[in-house]
């Protein structure tokens, strides 16, 4: 089995930070890319930023410049530094993976989410 968890979400004021970390459990040879996702009520889950194994790295253009997004290989985790907040950030933020196992080449899986408000 393969799990991922998701930690750090909360309650933040405008123009504040919040670090999200997720952690990758279970039966893993190779993690090869690894994102987060988030979505409000009434609109489609959208990619936020994502991290490919060499460290190639994509964000949306809503976040580009205030998120960063990093992995460490070794403890199978990816983590989502999120700086400047906005109201328009609040959603739930979910962690995806592509992972190999022992008898796959590559499966997703996704986290259950944290909440990240943004409010004054």
């Amino acid at each position: 089995q393969v799990q991922l968890v998701e930690s750090g979400g909360g309650l933040v004021h405008p123009g504040g930070s919040l670090r999200l970390s997720c952690a990758a459990s279970g039966s893993i040879l190779t993690i090869y890319a690894m994102g987060w996702y988030r979505q409000t009520p009434g609109k489609q889950r959208e990619l936020v930023a994502a991290i490919t194994m060499g460290g190639t790295t994509n964000y949306a253009d809503s976040v580009k410049g205030r998120f960063t997004i990093s992995r460490d290989n070794a403890k199978n985790m990816v983590y989502l530094q999120m700086n400047s907040l906005k109201p328009e950030d609040t959603a739930v933020y979910s962690c995806s993976a592509d992972i190999r196992g022992y008898s796959d080449y590559g499966t997703i899986y996704w986290g259950q989410g944290t909440q990240v408000t943004v409010s004054s």
